[in-house]
């Protein structure tokens, strides 16, 4: 129901975009998130914008490279990484909630219940 495409392999300090397409799910009624899980670590939350798309959330290490956005007639939600480092490299889900009011961004406590396949990411040095 969520499909994630973008990831690939970047230089550190090059960019990319993932997308995050829904089928069978209206977006709308949904807080869509980011998580990335790197090899050997446990999965973490990167990114998350609201239903309405007026707050978001940003895990510290990518607060003014990356930048989530949704566009809900597109079904799609979007993740802008900017000055990618090696230690971005991870495989990136993007998920969904319908647990959140309209106007929360939120990413700890809170279950995902839709989930992508994921897209790797690797960034070399």
């Amino acid at each position: 129901q969520l499909q994630a495409f973008g990831g690939g392999l970047v230089q550190s300090g090059g960019s990319l975009t993932l997308s995050c397409v829904a089928s069978g799910l209206t977006l709308d009624y949904f807080a869509l998130g980011w998580f990335r899980q790197a090899p050997g670590k446990e999965r973490e939350g990167v990114s998350c914008i609201s239903k309405n798309g007026r707050s978001t959330y940003y895990e510290n290490s990518v607060k003014g490279r990356f930048t989530i956005s949704r566009d809900n007639a597109e079904n799609t939600v979007y993740l802008q990484m900017n000055n990618l480092k090696p230690e971005d490299t991870a495989v990136y889900y993007c998920a969904a909630t319908d647990r959140l009011p309209t106007n929360i961004a939120v990413m700890i406590d809170i279950r995902y219940d839709y989930w992508g396949q994921g897209t790797l990411v690797t960034v070399s040095s």
